[in-house]
C-alpha cells in the first residue's frame, strides 16, 4: 500500500523541513541550526533542533528524531500514507494511484463510507437541536451552563423522539440497509428498522483527527440507560479512544486531566482546561494508557469524589504506572465532579486544586488508612503492615526509601520503625509486590517497573548509534574504519539494515540520513529507532583528544561484540581459530584521526 520510494523521496525533498515545522513551532536560528520548544514534550527552554542541511529534527530533551514525514506523522497522528499525501498536496506533487488488493480497496472504501455517514448523522443531530422538537435537548444543555460556542465546538445535538427518524433521513440520502447495519446507528430487523438513539442529547465521539467515529447519548427524562454509547464498529473501539483527545492533544500542556464523562470534559474545556479527556463509558484500559503516553508524561485523575470514583482511581493508577505515566489525584471535595466544582467555585479555584493534586501512591495509602480505626492497636498495626507491604512495590531502594520518608511524614509514622518493618517484610516477600490480594496476580506480572532494569545490550546499541552519527557528521571517518568494521558487525537486524544503507550511500558519494530514513518509515514506529541511530549525543567534536580516544574505543567495542557473537555460533574449527586471533588483535587496535 506504500508509494514508490522515488515518489516518497520527491515529496520529502520538496517539503522543506524548516518551512513545515515553522508552521507548528516557533523556531529561532542558533548557529547552523534552528531551535524551538519541543512540541512532543513540555519544556521551558528550547531543546528542539531543526537542521536545514540534514533536513532532520532532534530534541535533546526527550530524544525524538526524524525527518519531515515523521514529524507530520507524530504531530498530526497521521499514518505514513496520510502524512505523505498531506505533504504531497502542499508541495504540489502528483501522487500515483496506489495499487490496492481487492480486499484492501473494499475495506478502505467501506471505512470511508462509514465516516461519511457518521459525519452526516452528526450534522443531522446538530440541526435537530436547533429545531422546535429539539427544545428539550437545548434546554438541558443551557441548564448545564454550556455556551453556544461550546455546543458548536463539540458538535452537540439531539436525536428526536421518533424511533426511526435518523434511519429515514439516511435512507433519503441514498444509503442502503447493508451499510447502515454497520454504522451502529440503527437496528434493522424483519419487522422494521429503528434508531439506536432517540430522545437523547447527542455527543459525537471523534478520533484524534476530529473524524466522527461514534456517538454517546444522554436520555431526556427518566429513561434507561441514562448514557448510551455506539456499539463496537469498524470505526469505533471504546477501549482505544478517549473523548476530547482531538482537542486535548494540541493543548501541549505538561499533563492531561483524565475524568469520567462527556460533560466533565466539556465543562473543563469551556473553563479553559483544554487538556481534559475521558474514557468512553468503560473503565480505563491499558490501550487508553498507551494512547495517553503518546501525548503526555503525567496524568491528573479528576474522577468523581464518591466511592465509585475513588474505586475507579485506584484501578487506573497501576494501569497508568505500567505505561510509565506519572499520576496524581485531584480532590474535588466538597463537590462530586469537575463540572459541579467549577460551577460553584470557579476555574481559578480548580486550577489551585490541580496544583495541589496528591501523589497517587500517597492517595492509595490515604484510601487504605480509611479502612482502619487507628484508635484500636490491632487495627493500627494492621494498617502499618499493609502500608509496608504496599511500599514493597518499589523495587528500586532509593525510590522506596523516598516513599518511606514521604509516608512517614504524611501519616505521622516513625521513619525508622517504618523502614525496619518494610525491610523485614522485604526479606520475607521480596520487592515489587502489590498490597491487595486481588491485585497480586497482576502485580506479579509487572514486578519490574518500567525503566528500572538496565538492558545489558543497551551499551552496545549506544556505541552503534554513536558510530553511525559520527560517520554521518564526519564522512572522512569511513576511510579510517575501512577493513575493520562494516554493517555486518552491527548487533541486530534493524541496526544492520540501517548501517548497510549508510555505508552504501557513502559508496555512492553522499550520505543523506533524511532520505535513508524514508525506507524505514512505517505505522509501527520502527523509524524512531533508526532516527535515533542518526542522532546520538556527540558532546564534543572529534578534534578533542578524549573524543579521538572514544572513537577508537567505540569501534573496538562494536567489533568485539560482533566477534563474540560469531564465536558463539561458529562450528568450523579453522574459522573459530581465525576469529579468536582477530579478537586478540583488537587489544592493539588504534585508529588514527590525525
Amino acid at each position: 500500500m506504500y508509494y514508490p520510494e522515488d515518489v516518497i523521496e520527491e515529496v520529502r525533498m520538496r517539503s522543506d523541513i524548516v518551512d513545515i515545522i515553522s508552521g507548528y513551532v516557533k523556531l529561532q536560528k542558533k548557529g547552523s541550526n534552528l531551535f524551538g520548544l519541543c512540541p512532543f514534550h513540555h519544556e521551558k527552554s528550547p531543546s528542539f533542533s531543526v537542521s536545514p542541511s540534514r533536513q532532520m529534527y532532534h530534541c535533546f530533551g526527550c530524544g525524538v528524531s526524524g525527518n519531515v514525514i515523521t514529524f507530520v506523522m507524530e504531530y498530526e497522528n497521521y499514518s505514513f500514507r496520510e502524512a505523505v499525501e498531506m505533504l504531497a498536496d502542499r508541495a504540489g506533487v502528483k501522487l500515483p494511484k496506489m495499487e490496492y488488493s481487492k480486499e484492501a480497496r473494499e475495506a478502505a472504501d467501506r471505512k470511508a463510507v462509514l465516516l461519511e455517514i457518521n459525519k452526516l448523522a452528526a450534522g443531522y443531530f446538530y440541526y435537530q437541536l436547533r429545531q422546535p422538537q429539539g427544545k428539550a435537548g437545548s434546554d438541558y444543555l443551557a441548564g448545564r451552563g454550556l455556551t453556544n460556542d461550546t455546543i458548536r465546538r463539540f458538535g452537540l445535538g439531539y436525536s428526536n423522539k421518533t424511533s426511526d427518524d435518523l434511519y429515514r433521513y439516511l435512507k433519503s440520502r441514498g444509503y442502503d440497509d447493508d451499510i447502515l447495519k454497520e454504522t451502529g446507528l440503527v437496528t434493522i430487523e424483519e419487522r422494521g428498522a429503528r434508531d439506536k438513539f432517540w430522545n437523547r442529547v447527542m455527543f459525537p465521539i471523534m478520533d484524534v483527527n476530529s473524524r466522527v467515529i461514534g456517538f454517546g447519548g444522554r436520555v431526556m427524562g427518566s429513561g434507561e440507560p441514562k448514557y448510551l454509547n455506539s456499539p463496537e464498529t469498524r470505526l469505533f473501539d471504546k477501549s482505544r479512544n478517549l473523548y476530547g483527545l482531538n482537542y486535548a492533544r494540541t493543548a501541549r500542556q505538561k499533563y492531561m486531566l483524565l475524568c469520567e464523562g462527556y460533560m466533565d470534559v466539556i465543562a473543563m474545556h469551556q473553563a479553559g482546561f483544554t487538556n481534559a479527556v475521558a474514557s468512553l463509558g468503560t473503565a480505563l484500559t491499558q490501550q487508553h494508557a498507551a494512547l495517553l503516553k503518546r501525548y503526555t508524561e503525567q496524568v491528573i485523575l479528576t474522577y468523581d469524589s464518591d466511592g465509585a470514583g475513588i474505586k475507579a482511581a485506584l484501578r487506573a493508577i497501576p494501569i497508568l504506572k505500567r505505561e510509565g505515566i506519572s499520576t496524581k489525584v485531584l480532590s474535588m471535595k466538597p463537590y462530586k465532579d469537575p463540572d459541579e466544582f467549577i460551577k460553584n467555585l470557579g476555574a481559578e479555584e480548580f486550577r489551585k486544586r490541580i496544583d495541589a493534586a496528591q501523589n497517587s501512591f500517597l492517595f492509595e495509602i490515604q484510601t487504605i488508612r480509611q479502612g482502619y480505626n487507628l484508635e484500636d492497636p490491632e487495627q493500627k498495626t494492621a494498617f502499618y503492615n499493609q502500608t509496608a507491604r504496599k511500599l514493597l512495590e518499589f523495587s528500586e531502594p532509593l525510590e522506596r526509601d523516598n516513599y518511606i520518608q514521604a509516608v512517614a511524614r504524611e501519616f505521622f509514622i516513625n521513619y525508622e520503625d517504618l523502614k525496619r518493618l518494610v525491610n523485614q517484610l522485604g526479606s520475607r516477600y521480596g520487592t515489587g509486590l502489590g498490597v491487595r490480594d486481588e491485585d497480586r496476580e497482576e502485580t506479579d506480572r509487572n514486578i519490574r517497573r518500567p525503566g528500572k532494569k538496565k538492558d545489558p545490550e543497551e551499551g552496545i546499541r549506544r556505541s552503534e548509534r554513536l558510530l553511525l552519527t559520527w560517520l554521518i557528521e564526519e564522512p572522512s571517518l569511513f576511510d579510517r574504519i575501512e577493513g575493520i568494521i562494516g554493517p555486518e558487525d552491527f548487533s541486530n537486524e534493524l541496526y544492520r539494515e540501517a548501517a548497510a544503507q549508510v555505508f552504501a550511500a557513502h559508496e555512492e558519494g553522499a550520505v543523506n540520513p533524511a532520505a535513508i530514513l524514508n525506507r524505514f518509515i512505517d505505522d509501527e514506529g520502527n523509524y524512531r529507532e533508526v532516527a535515533a541511530l542518526f542522532n546520538a549525543s556527540l558532546e564534543e567534536s572529534l578534534s578533542n583528544e578524549e573524543q579521538k580516544k572514544a572513537f577508537s574505543e567505540t569501534v573496538r567495542r562494536i567489533k568485539k561484540n560482533s566477534l563474540d557473537s560469531r564465536i558463539r555460533r561458529v562450528t568450523d574449527l579453522d574459522e573459530l581459530q581465525r576469529l579468536i586471533r582477530e579478537q586478540a588483535g583488537l587489544a592493539g587496535l588504534h585508529i588514527s584521526l590525525d
